[in-house]
């Protein structure tokens, strides 16, 4: 009874902030596609905003490169605030 009335409360949750409506949304315009991407969750992470997997890795190796970049930076300041 319990476990039932804590569904409910999350689906009206989810109907009432639109994230059923734009799930759906997304789902239809990937039906009405001509030709189906081969890879299906890339065309949804896109339709919602988000970056593809490999938008992604490539974010990913450009935050790493830009940690250490970053972390030369500070340690040629301090070296030279040091002296």
């Amino acid at each position: 009874q319990a476990n039932e009335s804590k569904k409910e409360a999350f689906r009206k949750y989810l109907e009432s902030s639109g994230v059923l409506d734009t799930l759906t949304k997304v789902l239809v315009a990937l039906y009405e596609e001509n030709e189906k991407p081969t890879v299906a969750i890339e065309f949804i992470q896109r339709s919602l905003g988000g970056p593809t997997t490999t938008e992604y890795e490539k974010l990913q190796v450009e935050k790493e490169e830009l940690q250490s970049k970053y972390e030369e930076l500070l340690l040629t300041h301090e070296e030279t605030c040091s002296q």
